[in-house]
Order: C-alpha cells, then sequence, then structure tokens
C-alpha cells in the first residue's frame, strides 16, 4: 500500500516538473527563456530596428581575429592568440550588441505614451525606484515619479501646455510629504527644454545627489501614504501601451 502510494507521489511530481519545463518553454516571458533564446530575440528585434548591426558584428568579430592573428604569427604559438583573437571577437559582438539595442529599444518607443518606463527600467534598482504613470489624462500625458540620490523627481511626458497643471499639482502634493526632500521635474520630449527618452536615464544620474540611503527608506515610507490615498488614475478603457520587459529583454534577464 504506502509502496502505490510512493509511486502515485513519484509520478504526480514528475508529471508536474514535466508541465513546469513545458510551461517555461513556451514561455512569452523572456525571463523565462534559456540564455541563448534571449540573445537570439535581441538580436533579432535590434536588427528589425538597427540596418547597421550586422555591420559592426561582421566587422568587429573579423577585426579582432585578424589583429591576434597577426600578433600570433610574431610571437608565437600562432594558434594561441587565435583562440584569443575568437574570444576577443565575441566578446566585441556582445557589447555592441548590447549598446545597439538599448538605442533600438529607444527607437521603437519613442513618441509612444509611458515610454519612459524602458529609460527607467535601467536605473540601478539598488539606488533608484520608480513609479510609472503615477497620474495621466485621457490624452495620454503622463507623470512618473522616480525616487533616488537626487530626491523626488517627477518626469512628465504629453503636450507641454496641456501637462504643466497636472505637474503642478503632483509636487505640491509632494512638496507637503517631503519635509525639506528636494522635488524635481524633468519634461520628456524632443522638444525645447526636454529630454530625450534615450537621453533620460543619463540626465537622471547626473543630477546632483542630496540624499543618503536612510533618508530614502523614510521618504518611501511617506510616498506610500500618499499613494494610498490617491484616486485611481483617469486612464481610457483598455490598458495603457505597457513598455515593462522591454529594458530587461534588452539586457537578456
Amino acid at each position: 500500500m504506502a509502496s502505490e502510494k510512493a509511486k502515485e507521489l513519484a509520478a504526480k511530481q514528475k508529471a508536474e516538473l514535466k508541465a513546469a519545463k513545458l510551461a517555461k518553454k513556451n514561455s512569452s516571458n523572456p525571463a523565462d527563456w534559456p540564455w541563448y533564446r534571449q540573445l537570439w530575440q535581441t538580436y533579432k528585434v535590434t536588427a528589425d530596428v538597427d540596418p547597421k548591426l550586422n555591420t559592426y558584428v561582421i566587422a568587429a568579430f573579423v577585426g579582432s581575429v585578424v589583429l591576434f592573428t597577426i600578433i600570433g604569427i610574431i610571437f608565437q604559438p600562432w594558434w594561441m592568440w587565435l583562440l584569443l583573437g575568437i574570444t576577443a571577437g565575441i566578446t566585441a559582438d556582445l557589447y555592441i550588441l548590447l549598446e545597439r539595442a538599448k538605442k533600438a529599444t529607444f527607437v521603437r518607443y519613442a513618441g509612444q505614451p509611458g515610454s519612459a518606463e524602458v529609460a527607467l527600467g535601467m536605473l540601478d534598482k539598488k539606488k533608484w525606484s520608480y513609479t510609472p504613470a503615477l497620474t495621466a489624462t485621457r490624452q495620454l500625458d503622463v507623470v512618473h515619479r522616480v525616487v533616488g540620490p537626487p530626491g523626488i523627481v517627477l518626469i512628465s511626458e504629453g503636450q507641454p501646455g496641456r501637462v504643466k497643471a497636472l505637474v503642478s499639482s503632483e509636487v505640491k502634493k509632494h512638496e507637503q510629504i517631503a519635509y525639506g526632500v528636494p522635488v524635481l521635474t524633468v519634461a520628456m520630449g524632443d522638444g525645447e527644454g526636454q529630454v530625450p527618452l534615450a537621453g533620460l536615464t543619463k540626465h537622471l544620474t547626473k543630477l546632483p545627489k542630496k540624499l543618503a540611503p536612510s533618508q530614502l527608506t523614510d521618504l518611501k515610507a511617506r510616498l506610500r501614504a500618499l499613494d494610498a490615498v490617491r484616486p485611481r488614475v483617469p486612464l481610457p478603457r483598455g490598458p495603457m501601451p505597457t513598455m515593462k520587459g522591454a529594458a530587461r529583454a534588452m539586457r537578456g534577464r
């Protein structure tokens, strides 16, 4: 009797493990994919947007192999230098793919409502946290919030005339609970005085640092209390185009 139950339990566990593997294999979430599938998907998505990708990848690989082969002919043994050249070529290609993939991501999502989340997702999560679409209008003017060493940063997307009142309202709300913490504003866009999507991450990391990690912990607690009484964002029917996972896919995670 005990043997039969053990066999049934083993069969059940085997079936569950098989189902889990199958679900992971067919998953559309890049985090569930093996590294080589992530890499291939990153390459395909980037190549669709960046026609020069293949040229850079081939040139970097061939250039590395040729350079190290010449060094090997001079210093010997040549085959060891050839292997180093191949390794260097693969490393160079991975670096180029990563950098071109980031640029391609910005090109793909530029101009879409909520696209700032792509850049925000590339921030160091140990130092920064963000809340996408903190508030928005029915015209899809959006305000995001970033919390990090510079303090509170409110990032606006949309037509400057419409979004101005939205940003001003959020600044007042945050200043009431900030207790001296800087509340900064950044307008994202391609117009004068705005920060483009591709430069948003760099712009944020270059802002003057004002807060220590202990101050950030206290600030986040006050922000959670503010968000708890916040009304629902008045978005139109259907979900807002989401950028979630785009940055993660580009990092190969």
